[in-house]
C-alpha cells in the first residue's frame, strides 16, 4: 500500500492552501469527498429473489395441500413460517447497504481547510485532493493526506489497523517527494481518512479522497464480497427438492395405480394427497426456522446477539477462529506493567506505598513529559500511575515549553520551573525511543549495551519501553533543544495492554474442541508472540508478517496457514486473504473483529462475529454475531451452543426420516394391494400435531452431550445425513413400519370392522412414534440413561399426545370424525403393546458393531 506525492503537487511553504476557484473545479471533476452509494435493492426486488429458494417453494406448495385439504390452521402455520423466512433475508439482505452507509458517514467527518489563505470549516464530502487540512488534537481526518508541518503529531489509526497504541507522525522530506507506507507505521508522513489525531497539530495535504483512500478501499472490499450460505443451508435445500421429487413421482403413481384397480378417480386422489401429507417432511424448513430462533435467544442469554441465525449452527462446525489482539484477547487499555530503575525491575500493584523510590521517581518524570490531558492512552496510563504512587506529583511546578517529537530525535521532553526557585532555574523531564534518551543522556558504550540487554528483556515480554530521563538548566533562556543539554537516565517504563483474565481459559476450551485459533493483528511481531505465549496460543514460535504476506502467493499462503497460527503487521486486504485462503483449505472459518479493517473479512468468513461494546457500526452490519460484553469466552459459549443446536437438529431430522416411514407406508401399501385405507388426511393432520412439537421443541429442549466441547469439529464437506446414519433411522422407521402392519393385517386376518382395523392400527402408529422420540433423544446414552436426563418439553408432548388419543378413542363425536370403531381392553393393550415394540426394540441391537459405529460417526459429527 503507498501514498504517493508527485513533486509537481509539492504544497507551497507559504500555507495558502487552494484557491476556492481551483476547489470546485476539482470537486466537479473528481467527485464529492465519500464512498459509492451504488445500486440498492428494494424489498420488493429481494422478495422475488427469495421466492426462488426451494425450501421457501416447498412451504408454500405444502400449505396450499393442507388449505385444499380444509385445514386451514396447518396452511397458517406453514405460511407463517415462510413470512418468517422472507423477513428474515430482507432484513439480511438490507444490512449489507446498512454497512456501507455507516463507512460512509465515518468516513467524512467535517474538515478544517485553508482556502485562499483563510482558515475554513467545510463538509467533509466537500475537501478535494490538493486540499491543505488544518489538523490538531481530537480532530478525525478527512481523507488521506500528507503531512507537511507538525509538531508532536500522533494519530489513532485503530480504525484501519485495529492496534489502539497511537503512532508518531512527521512532515515530509521536500526532497524525498514520494513516500511508502502502510496504516499503523510510526515515523512516516501519511495520514488516513477515518482517523483520529490523538496528539499535536500541523498541515497536512489532501492526497487522496473518496472511494480512492485507504478506508475506500476497505469499502470496496465490503460492497464485493459475498456472504455465503452455510454448508447446512445449502444440504437442507438440496434434501427439500430431492424428498419433494420423489414424494410428487410417488403420490402420482398411488393415485394411478388406485384409480387403476378401483376405477375411483376421487378415491385416487384423496389416496394421492395423503401419500403426499404423509411422505412430504415439511418440518425441515419449519425446525430449521424454530430452533435456530430459539438457539440465538439462547445465546443472547449469554451477551451475544445473533444478526444471521444461520451463522450460529455454522459456529458449531468451525474449525477455525481468526481473532484480533486489541480488544478480543487484551482489554484494549494501556497500562503500566513495568518500571525500570536503578537495577531493579518493577511491576505496579498495590500497595502503592511500597514501591522503592527509584520507581516513583521515572513514574513521575514521565508523566511530567506528557500533556498535561492527553488523548494518547499511553500517557493517560502513565498519569494514573504516577497519581498513584505521588498523588502530587505536579505540585509546584510551572510548566514552561515543550520540545516536540521530531524525525531525528523520537523524544518529547517538556521544560517546568518550581515555585519560589529563583529565576532562570529549569528541570526538563523527557521521555520517549530509548536510543534517544540514550543520546541525550550521553551514556557510554558500556551503559548502552547494558541498557540495551534490559530493553531486549521488556520488549520480548511485548512490552512497547519508553526511556525516561532529566535534566536541570540555568539561564536566562531555555536552549532551542534539549540536545544542548546533558540528562540523566532515570530507567524504562513498559507499557502493554493486558491479556483478559479469562482468555487463556478460553483458549484452552478452543484446542480442547479441536478448534484453531489464529490471532491476526496489525501490532509488531514480538508484541503478538508474546501475547500468543501469555494465552497460551499453540504453536507461538514463529510469526508470519505482513510484509511477508505481500511477497507470496495464494498458493503458498494455503500451504504456510495450515501450521501458522500469529500473523503480525497484516493489513486489511490482508485479513480478507488469511479468511480466503483458510476457506480454500476446507475449512469452516469463524472472524473476530471491531473495526472498519476487519468488516471485509468479516463479511467473508463463514461465522463474523463483531464486537458490540467497542465495535464500529460498519464492523456490527458486516459480522453474522456481535457479542454485547466483548469477551473472549463468549465465542467459546457461542460454540458450544452451535454444537448443541447442530446436535439436536440432526437428531430431530432423523426422527422425521424414521416416523414418516411407517406413516408412508401405511399410506401407500393399502392403495396398492387394493386393500381397505387406514389413513386419512384427518389422520395425518393428527400425527403432524405430535411430530412437529416433537422435533422443534423436544428435541431443541435436549441439553448438550457432555462431551460436546471434546470433540474435533465435524468434517465440513460431511452431510447431515451420512449413509450409515441414514440407514440406522430407516431401520427405526421399518420396525415401526412393520408393527403396525402386523397389527393391520391381524385385523384384516380375523375379519374385524374397517373402522377397528383402522383404530387399533392407528394406536400402535401413536404409540412407536412417542417410542422413535425416546430413541433419538440422544445418540451416545442408552434407554436407561436418557430417562434420567430431564426435559420438561418432553412430557408436556407425550401426555398431550396420549390424551388427544384418548379422546379420539373413546369419545363417541372424535371417534366417528377419524372413523374409528370402539375397541376392547385387550384389542387397546395389544395395540399398545405392540407399538412399544415397534420403537424399543431397536434398543436391543443399539449396541452391535453396525450400530454402535453409527453412533460413534454421529458423536463425532456432531461437533
Amino acid at each position: 500500500m503507498a501514498t504517493e506525492t508527485r513533486a509537481d503537487e509539492r504544497l507551497d511553504v507559504s500555507l495558502n492552501g487552494l484557491s476556492e476557484r481551483e476547489a470546485a473545479n476539482r470537486l466537479r471533476a473528481d467527485g464529492p469527498n465519500e464512498l459509492p452509494t451504488g445500486h440498492k435493492r428494494g424489498p420488493l426486488r429481494i422478495i422475488v429473489e427469495v421466492a426462488r429458494e426451494p425450501m421457501l417453494l416447498f412451504l408454500v406448495a405444502t400449505a396450499l395441500v393442507y388449505m385444499f385439504l380444509g385445514d386451514p390452521q396447518e396452511a397458517a402455520l406453514l405460511l407463517a413460517s415462510a413470512v418468517i423466512v422472507v423477513g428474515i433475508t430482507v432484513y439480511q439482505e438490507g444490512r449489507a447497504e446498512r454497512a456501507l452507509e455507516a463507512l460512509r458517514d465515518l468516513s467524512s467527518p467535517r474538515a478544517l481547510v485553508i482556502r485562499d489563505g483563510e482558515r475554513r470549516r467545510i463538509a467533509g464530502r466537500e475537501v478535494v485532493r490538493g486540499d491543505l487540512l488544518v489538523l490538531s488534537e481530537g480532530d478525525r481526518v478527512p481523507a488521506d493526506a500528507t503531512i507537511v508541518s507538525g509538531a508532536s503529531l500522533s494519530a489513532d489509526e485503530s480504525l484501519l489497523t485495529g492496534e489502539s497504541v497511537p503512532v508518531s507522525k512527521v512532515a515530509l522530506d521536500p526532497d524525498h517527494p514520494v513516500i511508502e507506507s502502510q496504516p499503523g507505521g510510526d515515523q512516516v508522513s501519511a495520514v488516513y481518512s477515518g482517523t483520529l489525531i490523538t496528539q499535536g497539530q500541523g498541515y497536512a495535504r489532501a492526497t487522496a479522497i473518496g472511494a480512492a483512500t485507504e478506508i475506500g478501499k476497505i469499502g470496496r472490499a465490503l460492497h464485493e464480497v459475498e456472504a455465503e450460505e452455510t454448508p447446512l443451508q445449502a444440504e437442507i435445500k438440496r434434501i427439500v427438492r430431492v424428498v419433494a421429487i420423489i414424494a410428487v413421482s410417488v403420490c402420482v403413481i398411488v393415485a394411478l395405480s388406485y384409480i387403476a384397480l378401483r376405477h375411483d378417480w376421487l378415491g385416487g386422489l384423496l389416496a394421492g394427497l395423503t401419500l403426499a401429507m404423509a411422505m412430504i417432511p415439511e418440518e425441515f424448513p419449519v425446525i430449521m426456522t424454530i430452533f435456530l430462533a430459539l438457539g440465538a435467544w439462547r445465546i443472547a442469554q449469554r451477551h451475544a446477539l445473533t444478526r444471521r441465525m444461520p451463522a450460529l449452527q455454522a459456529l458449531g462446525a468451525a474449525t477455525a477462529l481468526c481473532v484480533d489482539k486489541t480488544g478480543t484477547l487484551t482489554l484494549n487499555l494501556m497500562e503500566v506493567q513495568r518500571i525500570f530503575a536503578d537495577g531493579i525491575e518493577w511491576e505496579p500493584a498495590p500497595p502503592w506505598m511500597d514501591a522503592p523510590a527509584g520507581m516513583t521517581q521515572v513514574a513521575r518524570a514521565a508523566a511530567l513529559a506528557s500533556a498535561e490531558a492527553p488523548f494518547d492512552p499511553m500517557e493517560r496510563a502513565i498519569h494514573e500511575t504516577a497519581g498513584q504512587l505521588a498523588p502530587e506529583y505536579a505540585a509546584h511546578l510551572m510548566f514552561v515549553r515543550e520540545y516536540p517529537l521530531r524525525s531525528d530525535l523520537l523524544a518529547l521532553t517538556r521544560a517546568w520551573r518550581t515555585d519560589g526557585a529563583p529565576d532562570g532555574e529549569y528541570i526538563l523531564f523527557t521521555k520517549g525511543a530509548p536510543e534517544a534518551v540514550a543520546d541525550l543522556c550521553r551514556v557510554t558504550p558500556e551503559e548502552r549495551e547494558a541498557l540495551h540487554a534490559r530493553l531486549a528483556t521488556l520488549t520480548a515480554e511485548g512490552l512497547r519501553a519508553l526511556g525516561v530521563a532529566q535534566a536541570r538548566y540555568t539561564g536566562a533562556t531555555l536552549p532551542d533543544s534539549p540536545t544542548e543539554l546533558t540528562f540523566e537516565f532515570l530507567g524504562f517504563i513498559g507499557l502493554a495492554d493486558p491479556i483478559r483474565p479469562s482468555v487463556p481459559g478460553a483458549i484452552s476450551a478452543c484446542h480442547d474442541a479441536g478448534v484453531r485459533v489464529i490471532m491476526i493483528t496489525g501490532d509488531y511481531p514480538g508484541t503478538a508472540l508474546a501475547i500468543a505465549r501469555q494465552i497460551g496460543l499453540r504453536p507461538a514460535d514463529s510469526v508470519l508478517t505482513g510484509a511477508a504476506l505481500g511477497v507470496m502467493s495464494d498458493e503458498e499462503l494455503r500451504r504456510r496457514i495450515a501450521s501458522a497460527s500469529v500473523f503480525a503487521r497484516v493489513v486489511p486486504e490482508q485479513k480478507l486473504r488469511i479468511v480466503n485462503a483458510l476457506k480454500a483449505n476446507g475449512e469452516i472459518v469463524a472472524m473476530t473483529g471491531d473495526g472498519v479493517n476487519d468488516a471485509p473479512a468479516l463479511k467473508a468468513a463463514h461465522i463474523g462475529i463483531a464486537m458490540g461494546g467497542r465495535g464500529t457500526d460498519v464492523a456490527r452490519e458486516a459480522a453474522a454475531m456481535v457479542l454485547l460484553d466483548d469477551t473472549f469466552d463468549a465465542i467459546v459459549e457461542a460454540v458450544r451452543l452451535g454444537r448443541r443446536i447442530f446436535d439436536n437438529l440432526r437428531k430431530a431430522m432423523a426422527y422425521i426420516v424414521a416416523v414418516h416411514i411407517p406413516i408412508a407406508g401405511l399410506a401407500m401399501l393399502p392403495a396398492l394391494l387394493n386393500l381397505p385405507l387406514i389413513l386419512l388426511p384427518a389422520h395425518i393432520v393428527f400425527l403432524e400435531l405430535i411430530i412437529d412439537p416433537a422435533c422443534s421443541i423436544i428435541f431443541e429442549a435436549e441439553p448438550e452431550e457432555s462431551d460436546v466441547m471434546a470433540r474435533p469439529p465435524r468434517d465440513p464437506h460431511e452431510a447431515i445425513f451420512s449413509r450409515r446414519v441414514v440407514v440406522i433411522s430407516a431401520i427405526q422407521g421399518a420396525g415401526a413400519l412393520m408393527a403396525t402392519l402386523a397389527i393391520y393385517l391381524y385385523g384384516v386376518g380375523v375379519g374385524a370392522p374397517e373402522p377397528r382395523i383402522r383404530a387399533m392400527t392407528f394406536t400402535t402408529l401413536v404409540v412407536a412414534n412417542l417410542a422413535l422420540i425416546f430413541i433419538n433423544r440422544s445418540w451416545t446414552r442408552g434407554l436407561l440413561a436418557t430417562l434420567r436426563t430431564p426435559n420438561a418439553a418432553l412430557w408436556w408432548v407425550m401426555g398431550g399426545a396420549l390424551a388427544l388419543l384418548a379422546i379420539t378413542l373413546f369419545v363417541p363425536p372424535a371417534r366417528d370424525l377419524f372413523a374409528f370403531g370402539a375397541l376392547s381392553a385387550g384389542e387397546l393393550a395389544v395395540s399398545v403393546l405392540a407399538g412399544l415394540a415397534g420403537g424399543l426394540w431397536f434398543e436391543l441391537i443399539a449396541w452391535t458393531p453396525f450400530v454402535r459405529g453409527a453412533r460413534r460417526e454421529r458423536a463425532a459429527s456432531v461437533a
